[in-house]
């Protein structure tokens, strides 16, 4: 079995910073791409960064200059430090991955986190 587990997530004032943590975890073979959606009430989830294995990032327009993904290839871990946080950065934030990974047999597989809770008071 291969999961995911955030953490990080919490209430900050606009302004402010936080960092969201996701670690893939189980019978791992290879971590690919990993990223972070966000979906807030009543909207569709949609793409905040990504990062390859070999570090390439992508950003969504919205997140350029303030929002830094990064990982961790040895922990198959994945970070999102966010900064200037803005009312608008509110919503739950999804960690997603794609693994290959044995299930049982060696198997391609695209991951979500359970999502973890970001509000920001302004």
């Amino acid at each position: 079995q291969v999961y995911l587990v955030e953490s990080g997530g919490g209430l900050v004032q606009a302004g402010g910073s936080l960092r969201l943590s996701c670690a893939a975890s189980g019978s791992i073979f290879s971590v690919n791409v990993m990223g972070w959606y966000r979906q807030a009430p009543g909207t569709q989830r949609e793409l905040v960064a990504t990062v390859t294995n070999d570090g390439t990032t992508n950003y969504a327009d919205s997140v350029k200059g303030r929002f830094t993904i990064s990982r961790d290839n040895a922990k198959n871990t994945v970070y999102l430090q966010m900064n200037s946080l803005r009312p608008e950065d509110a919503a739950v934030y999804y960690c997603n991955a794609a693994i290959l990974g044995w299930n049982p047999e060696l198997t391609n597989l695209e991951l979500w986190g359970q999502g973890t809770l970001v509000t920001v008071s302004s």
